[in-house]
């Protein structure tokens, strides 16, 4: 009886987390699979470092766009906003002389100014955010050629270009590591002695410490493979403190919760007291500054602003969140999700690079690669709904 007990809470686990396992599967399936075809190039340290580095931009605008699709809104501008942030800053400080400090603060602001903008006309005035990031999508790339006249804005102070690519020592990329790794046993043990003091149902301890251990061990794989690079890159770094940032927010504040409610039933949720238009502005003018952010780092990597960049990044950024689980129904959505989902996108591209794929067959695969994401999700949740 208690063994039946146990599978079937197995099974439950299983099937609540189908989409997590399915990412990590899917992961793990091509990496090898490329690591095959390009006879161990692909895991190579350096290519990994280069692999991050390459999805940090498209993982940063995931992790806001996370929270944008869990309310059953979108944002198809921020390839643009990012471009455009990038180059207000790049040309501020290279047209106009401005410090480091002060063009990077400018672009963020800038970034919020956009995020506060698409959320009144969102949130107050109600017009659908298909239509207001559609039309921002125009505007702001209209931008773009203005502030860079249709030229290369370079080269950028040398300060302000580190941001794309400088590394960590690998001896405190190190000591990064082994903290992420005790802060992480720490977590679970901690969440473990909570649940049993709710009387709330645990995994048994053996099963549990396999799984710390198992963690430990890929968090230890994945700091290990960037020291023996050259570190941990600072981009990387910054996209894991936004991550962290988020996922706390969205899982253990008010906001965070109320969001989610937002994306479960609108109409409840304003019932039950919450103000989704003003969680509505804020979460756009939050986003707007988390775009910013990304545009600088994709402009520092480049070491320039040009007119192109980011042209089609919000469709990666789309993608990786539903590939990593975000629910285009809403109210459905993982922070850490989106940047498995990211880093698959940033795999496929930099694997089939590697292989010199033709860019006609490497569209076609991502973009059914996203169709079976969607097809996917809408498949779970009708046989979810027709379990209960």
């Amino acid at each position: 009886m208690q063994q039946n007990k146990g599978l079937s809470a197995l099974k439950d686990i299983l099937q609540k987390n189908v989409r997590k396992y399915t990412m990590f599967i899917a992961l793990i399936v091509i990496w090898a699979i490329f690591s095959l075809l390009t006879n161990g190039i692909f895991m190579s340290p350096l290519n990994l470092s280069n692999l991050l580095s390459q999805t940090v931009v498209v993982a940063i605008i995931a992790v806001g766009m996370t929270l944008i699709l869990v309310t059953k809104n979108i944002d198809l501008s921020v390839g643009s906003v990012a471009a455009c942030t990038g180059a207000l800053a790049a040309f501020l400080q290279v047209k106009l002389g401005w410090g480091t400090p002060q063009a990077l603060l400018a672009a963020v602001f800038a970034g919020f100014l956009i995020g506060c903008w698409h959320g009144y006309w969102i949130g107050y005035l109600t017009v659908p955010a298909f239509i207001v990031t559609l039309a921002s999508m125009m505007i702001f790339r209209g931008a773009v050629l203005g502030l860079t006249g249709g030229e290369t804005i370079a080269p950028l102070s040398d300060a302000f270009a580190k941001i794309g690519d400088h590394y960590i020592s690998k001896e405190i990329s190190v000591l990064i590591g082994i903290a992420f790794i005790v802060l992480y046993i720490i977590i679970e043990l901690n969440g473990r002695r909570q649940k049993q003091k709710y009387g709330l149902e645990v995994a048994p301890l053996a099963r549990h410490l396999a799984w710390i251990t198992f963690v430990s061990a890929m968090i230890a794989s994945f700091f290990g493979f960037l020291v023996v690079n050259r570190g941990i890159p600072d981009s990387v770094m910054l996209l894991i403190v936004i991550a962290l940032v988020f996922s706390f927010v969205a899982q253990r504040t008010v906001f965070g919760r109320q969001i989610f409610a937002i994306g479960g039933n609108s109409d409840a949720a304003m019932l039950s007291g919450i103000d989704v238009k003003k969680r509505t502005f804020g979460l756009y003018a939050v986003f707007g500054i988390i775009t910013a952010i990304a545009g600088i780092v994709l402009t520092a990597r480049l070491d320039a602003a040009t007119t192109s960049v980011g042209t089609g990044m919000e469709l990666d950024v789309i993608a990786a969140t539903v590939i990593g689980g975000t629910s285009l129904m809403g109210g459905q959505g993982t922070v850490f999700g989106s940047i498995i989902g990211a880093l698959i996108m940033a795999s496929l591209d930099n694997g089939m690079s590697l292989m010199n794929t033709n860019i006609t067959y490497q569209y076609v695969i991502k973009g059914l690669i996203l169709l079976i994401a969607v097809w996917f999700d809408i498949y779970t949740r009708s046989k979810s709904g027709a379990g209960k």
